[in-house]
């Protein structure tokens, strides 16, 4: 993105967030007959009223958000989603002011968004847990724990009694706040002109291109000629080896053989008896280095 692309958007969105704080406030009756109006007519007047006043609550809990790195803009907007979901569920016969019913469903927006892309490495999703990344911070503070990585003792202990929470939740969570998912084009080295950069050491597991093109041409003949073998089989022969090898459950000897009427044993013979003949069969038509790997 240029230099000019970030100004400008930096300017819309200082524009928006200006719009927002300049909106009219709606007193209790206001905001009921808004609701109300949505709610029973579909009004979207109403609607864009009732959102666009209450704005500016969302532009202040995105701000109070902001200590985990994530774009401002991108949490407003995170945050004008959960505004429409109070608008939608609000129910003004309730007694309650809007502003109250919608600054928990912005929140709750707000954070799930953080939970979801602070990390590539997925964080806890229970409540107790949420609860403990939020608040981890700001009560290491209130305690004094001004210390990076886990806490102390007295102050891990301390935190999870507070939040009802194992302390080694607490040490996890503290040391997992203290790293930041480190930047694939960092440099690997602590000079710069290196440049090797993390991303390139790490392992393509993709094949290479000729292995790919020997897959594409070998894999349909490997198929053919395993289909031809399984037909030197006699039927129970054919049977027993797709139900024993091929299928996604395997059968055991035991149910087999109840099946067929004859003992495990004898499940075991008919099968050994079986991959015996496709071996040979494999092996004139591709050769021993094609078996491995081949056989069902």
């Amino acid at each position: 993105m240029t230099a000019v692309n970030t100004k400008s958007r930096t300017a819309a969105e200082e524009r928006f967030v200006g719009s927002a704080m300049r909106a009219e406030l709606l007193s209790h009756e206001d905001e009921s007959k808004l609701a109300g109006a949505w709610r029973a007519q579909g009004d979207e007047k109403s609607l864009h009223r009732l959102t666009n006043a209450y704005m500016r609550l969302v532009v202040a809990v995105a701000r109070r958000h902001k200590g985990y790195g994530l774009p401002e803009a991108d949490l407003i907007q995170e945050g004008a989603i959960g505004l429409m979901q109070a608008a939608n569920r609000f129910e003004p016969e309730r007694g309650f002011r809007f502003s109250t019913y919608a600054a928990w469903w912005i929140r709750a927006a707000i954070q799930d968004y953080i939970l979801r892309n602070w990390s590539i490495v997925r964080l806890g999703s229970t409540a107790a847990q949420k609860n403990l990344f939020f608040k981890l911070r700001s009560l290491r503070a209130a305690i004094g724990d001004l210390s990076s990585g886990a806490p102390g003792q007295e102050a891990t202990t301390a935190i999870a009694t507070r939040l009802r929470v194992k302390e080694t939740e607490v040490e996890s969570m503290a040391i997992r706040l203290a790293r930041a998912d480190p930047s694939l084009n960092a440099p690997v080295t602590s000079s710069e002109d290196s440049g090797i950069a993390l991303q390139d050491t790490l392992v393509d597991t993709a094949p290479l291109p000729d292995s790919a093109a020997m897959s594409a041409h070998d894999d349909p003949v490997r198929r053919k000629v395993l289909a031809e073998a399984l037909d030197t089989l006699n039927p129970r022969q054919r049977m027993v080896v797709l139900r024993r090898r091929a299928a996604e459950d395997s059968v055991t000897l035991e149910a087999l053989g109840a099946e067929l009427g004859v003992t495990k044993e004898r499940v075991r013979q008919i099968e050994n008896a079986a991959l015996e003949k496709m071996r040979d069969y494999i092996m004139a038509a591709l050769g021993a280095a094609e078996l491995e790997g081949l056989m069902p």
